[in-house]
């Protein structure tokens, strides 16, 4: 029978598109077995051939919007895909963020603000989130239900409870779903923590996770207009509708809790990542404690002609050294958290003036602690050191910065497999490492020590903290309860 179906395709669809004639093919002949597998028709649908093209759509162009770019771009020939589209809510993007496209690549891509309308085009065959963290889950839920595999930035969610829901889309859609925490692929890194798991400082009780990043102030501003071309109302999204205030929009996002996660929800969960990958807990931790505070800043508004003048930064946005912030989150933060087996995870944020910790000077990095030992790593390189020895006896090696593949090529790689064992960061891995900032923050808002129940998502005896597990979403834009 599925001789005669082959004849028939050929014959009568002679310029179909590989692709469209395998889905026809394969749904023609195998249909009963779809079902059996639990594969929508839309996931199964988005099955891609060894050699096919790979159309992705790319969600979100600005700051890490451009690094997603620019490595796609770069897989263009080696692993055939294409950028089909690029969408943001901000058309002003779109010119320049359209031309690195199409220099580099030779194709001019389409353009769309709305990101419904890139997942109803069945021509993307995936797509790449780079928007605020609170659009993060609500993208990759709608994308798995569209039939489309999906790349999303850390941190995976922007609070528990829809993170939860993410894991139920992919593992229902039983689409590739990779979140972005890029140290996954580099060798140094990953020798490390094999150097670890296998006893190399010996057992691990302790890890202290660095994220010294000094940032002056984002300043303070007034409600105004959205300017032209950009539609707020899409790119607030989940969030609790407020006047637009540039203060609060592009990059700033970070420093609100509607839209952000501060810190540790930014450098933060790469690093934390790290110290939960070394102490191999896959799962939650017991107890959650976090304190801190906005400090270094003045409490008034400056008088005009006393105010610091802007600097352009990161972000394409301004700082203004000492003066008022508008931030909600602290930029001075430390977590504490243990585990059911006693492992202890240390965490500190420092947004201002500081000494750098580790044997030679660490700003961002991981610290770990065994009975025979203790191993610093940042970035690419690590060194290890026996007892109260000042010299390393075991190190990164020269020439291990390489990465294994990149995440995005490991991305596009599982999803042309089918395998998504092969992906350096799934999205379950990518749920548990986005926990610990979450968690840390729920701590600093209460003002308390947590405890957690891991099985169950939820605090012990702690409605208060239980009700920012989640948030009130508003229409249209609310996460599914049932995925």
């Amino acid at each position: 029978m599925i001789n005669i179906l082959l004849i028939h395709f050929l014959y009568n669809f002679n310029m179909t598109k590989r692709r469209e004639f395998i889905k026809k093919a394969t749904l023609g002949s195998a249909g009963i077995s779809i079902g059996a597998m639990a594969f929508s028709a839309k996931s199964y649908g988005a099955i891609i051939g060894s050699n096919e093209r790979i159309n992705l759509a790319q969600i979100g162009i600005r700051n890490q919007g451009t690094v997603h770019i620019n490595n796609y771009c770069s897989l263009k020939d080696s692993h055939n895909v294409i950028l089909k589209v690029l969408c943001d809510t901000d058309e002003n993007l779109f010119d320049a963020k359209s031309k690195i496209v199409s220099d580099k690549t030779g194709v001019k891509p389409e353009l769309e603000w709305d990101l419904r309308k890139v997942l109803d085009n069945k021509e993307v065959d995936a797509v790449s989130i780079a928007t605020p963290n609170h659009w993060h889950a609500l993208a990759s839920i709608w994308a798995c239900q569209a039939g489309k595999h999906v790349y999303v930035e850390k941190p995976a969610s922007h609070n528990i409870w829809e993170g939860r829901k993410m894991i139920q889309a992919a593992q229902k859609s039983g689409l590739t779903v990779q979140v972005g925490l890029t140290n996954r692929s580099y060798n140094n890194v990953r020798d490390a923590m094999q150097f670890l798991h296998e006893g190399g400082i010996g057992k691990l009780y302790m890890a202290r996770v660095l994220t010294y990043k000094f940032r002056n102030s984002y300043g303070t501003g007034a409600n105004g207009t959205p300017p032209a071309g950009f539609h707020y109302n899409q790119w607030l999204g989940p969030a609790t509708y407020r006047p637009y205030n540039e203060k609060r929009s592009h990059y700033n996002w970070h420093w609100y809790w509607d839209t952000g996660n501060g810190d540790s929800g930014n450098t933060g969960t790469h690093q934390l990542d790290i110290a939960r990958w070394g102490l191999q807990k896959n799962e939650h931790p017991e107890t959650i404690y976090s304190m801190g505070g906005i400090y270094g800043f003045k409490k008034d508004d400056c008088e005009a002609e006393n105010c610091t003048p802007g600097t352009r930064v990161y972000g394409d946005v301004n700082t203004y050294g000492h003066d008022k912030s508008g931030q909600e989150t602290p930029n001075i933060q430390t977590g504490l958290f243990k585990y059911a087996d006693g492992t202890m995870l240390e965490y500190e944020a420092r947004g201002r003036y500081t000494n750098h910790e580790g044997s030679d000077g660490k700003e961002v990095g991981n610290l770990f602690y065994g009975e025979d030992g203790w191993l610093e790593i940042s970035g690419n390189s690590w060194r290890a050191f026996h007892h109260r020895d000042t010299k390393p006896f075991a190190s990164s090696k020269e020439g291990g910065v390489e990465q294994k593949a990149s995440l995005f090529s490991n991305y596009i790689e599982a999803i042309r497999s089918g395998d998504n064992t092969m992906l350096q960061c799934d999205m379950r891995e990518g749920f548990y490492s986005t926990a610990l900032p979450l968690l840390a923050n729920i701590s600093y808002r209460v003002k308390r020590e947590l405890k957690f129940m891991g099985d169950y998502e939820k605090f012990a005896n702690d409605p208060e903290a239980d009700t920012l597990l989640s948030r009130v979403y508003r229409e249209p834009f609310a996460v599914p309860n049932e995925i």
